[in-house]
C-alpha cells in the first residue's frame, strides 16, 4: 500500500522566486538546524506543534504551504533570537501569509477582518462614530500642532471595554504631570497591525501612505502609543523620513519619571511581576521603561518570572492569532500565569492589551487571585486616579 508520505512531491519554481523576490532572499541562509521549532512556544502545549523548520526547509525548495501551519505563528521572535543565521522567521511566516492572499488560500474569517478595517477604520467591527467611547470621564481634548504629544489610543483601547480603562488610566496619568495632548478623535486611523499581523501586505501599504498623509496635515511630531502594536508599526513599518517619532506610553512615562515631571507620591503596598510583551521586548528592546515605572511607585515590590526579557513567554496574542480561535488548553497564557502565580505577585502587569485579553482569559481558568493590570492602570492607582490597585 502506498503511504501519503510515498507520494511525489512538485517543486514549484515560480512559487519559489516569489518567496526571494518578496523576502529579499531571507529565506536563503536558513541551514536547518531545527533551533526555531525547539524554542516555537506551541512546542509546550501541542503533541504536534507547528514545525517550523520544515515550513523554512519547504519554501526554500518552493513547495506551496497546505496545511496551515503558517496561521499558527503568533510572531513573537523567541525563534528569531535562538537562530544561528539571524533568519527574520516571523517576517518570512508573514510574507508566506501574503502570498496566501494573493492565492486565495486564506482561512475562513478573516477576510472579514479585513473588510472591517476597510469600510470601519478598524478590526473590531465598530463604526467610526464609537471611536471616542473611552473618553468617557476621562480629561482629554482634540490634538493641536502646539501640544507636546499626540496621544495615540489606538483600535483596541477605543473599543475592547477592558482596555478602555487602560486609555483613562494613561490619560489621567498624562494630566497629573502637567503634559499637553491631545487625540485624533474620530479622526484616529488604525496603525495597519490588523493588516500586518495577517500578511495582507498589499492593503497594509495603502494605509500606510493614507496615515502619513493624515499625520503630516495634523502637523504630529511625538506620538504616544498606547500599545506595542501600534508602537511597533510606526517605528518599524512607517517611513522614517516623515518626521514622525513614536513612543510606547511606557518609554514617556519614563522620561517623565527622569524629568521629576512625574511623581508619585503615596505608598501602594503590593508585589507585582511584569510580563514582557513581545512586540515591546523581543521586538523593539524596551525592557527597562515598564520596569522604571513600577519601580519608581512607593511601595510596589517588583519581582521577575523566571522567563523574564529577551526569554520571556508570548502570551499568543501577536501575528494575527487575537482574530483566531485557539483552544482553551493551549493558550500561552496559561503558562504564563503559572509563571506569575509562582512568584506570589498580587498583580501581574503588562503593557499590552493584547496581553491583558490574553492573560485575563487564562487566569479566570486558573480561578487565581492575582489581578491582571496595565502598567498605567498601577501608575494611575499610584497617583489615586480611578480605582485602587489594593
Amino acid at each position: 500500500m502506498k503511504r501519503a508520505t510515498d507520494e511525489a512531491i512538485t517543486l514549484d519554481d515560480a512559487y519559489w522566486e516569489r518567496l526571494m523576490a518578496a523576502t529579499d532572499g531571507a529565506i536563503a541562509p536558513c541551514f536547518q538546524c531545527g533551533v526555531c521549532t525547539a524554542a516555537c512556544p506551541w512546542g509546550l502545549l501541542q503533541d504536534e506543534p507547528a514545525n517550523v523548520r520544515q515550513i523554512l526547509r519547504r519554501a526554500q525548495l518552493g513547495i506551496p504551504e497546505s496545511d496551515g501551519a503558517i496561521w499558527w505563528c503568533a510572531t513573537c521572535r523567541a525563534c528569531e533570537v535562538m537562530c544561528p543565521r539571524g533568519v527574520p522567521i516571523a517576517e518570512v511566516m508573514l510574507t508566506l501569509r501574503n502570498l496566501a492572499w494573493q492565492d486565495g488560500a486564506v482561512p475562513k474569517g478573516l477576510s472579514s477582518v479585513l473588510w472591517s478595517l476597510h469600510w470601519d477604520g478598524n478590526p473590531w467591527r465598530r463604526p467610526p462614530s464609537q471611536r471616542e467611547a473611552w473618553t468617557k470621564g476621562a480629561e482629554v481634548k482634540p490634538f493641536e500642532p502646539t501640544d507636546e504629544i499626540l496621544y495615540y489610543v489606538g483600535c483596541t483601547p477605543s473599543y475592547d471595554n477592558r482596555s478602555q480603562k487602560v486609555a483613562r488610566a494613561l490619560a489621567g496619568v498624562l494630566n497629573a504631570a502637567g503634559v499637553s495632548f491631545g487625540t485624533l478623535g474620530e479622526r484616529e486611523p488604525c496603525c495597519g497591525d490588523a493588516a500586518y499581523g495577517l500578511g495582507q501586505h498589499d492593503y497594509l501599504r495603502q494605509i500606510i501612505a493614507a496615515n502619513v498623509k493624515l499625520f503630516a496635515e495634523a502637523g504630529v511630531g511625538t506620538l504616544v502609543a498606547v500599545s506595542p502594536h501600534c508602537y511597533d508599526m510606526f517605528l518599524n513599518h512607517y517611513p522614517r523620513e516623515n518626521g514622525l517619532q513614536p513612543l510606547h506610553y511606557t518609554q514617556y512615562l519614563a522620561q517623565l519619571i527622569d524629568e521629576e515631571r512625574l511623581r508619585f507620591q503615596e505608598p501602594l503596598e503590593a508585589k507585582v511581576t511584569f510580563h514582557d510583551a513581545c512586540y515591546l521586548g523581543r521586538r523593539n528592546d524596551v525592557y527597562d521603561p515598564p520596569r522604571q515605572v513600577l519601580a519608581a511607585i512607593p511601595g510596589v515590590t517588583l519581582v521577575e518570572m523566571p522567563r523574564n526579557r529577551e526569554d520571556a513567554l508570548c502570551c499568543g496574542g501577536g501575528g494575527g492569532r487575537m482574530w483566531m480561535e485557539t483552544a482553551a488548553e493551549e493558550r500561552f497564557a496559561n503558562l504564563r500565569v503559572a509563571d506569575a502565580a509562582e512568584t506570589g505577585a498580587d498583580i501581574l502587569a503588562t503593557a499590552c492589551p493584547h496581553c491583558i485579553a490574553c492573560l485575563e482569559d487564562s487566569l479566570k481558568l486558573a480561578g487565581s487571585p492575582m489581578r491582571v493590570m496595565d502598567v498605567a492602570e498601577v501608575a494611575a492607582a499610584a497617583l489615586g486616579i480611578g480605582r485602587s490597585a489594593q
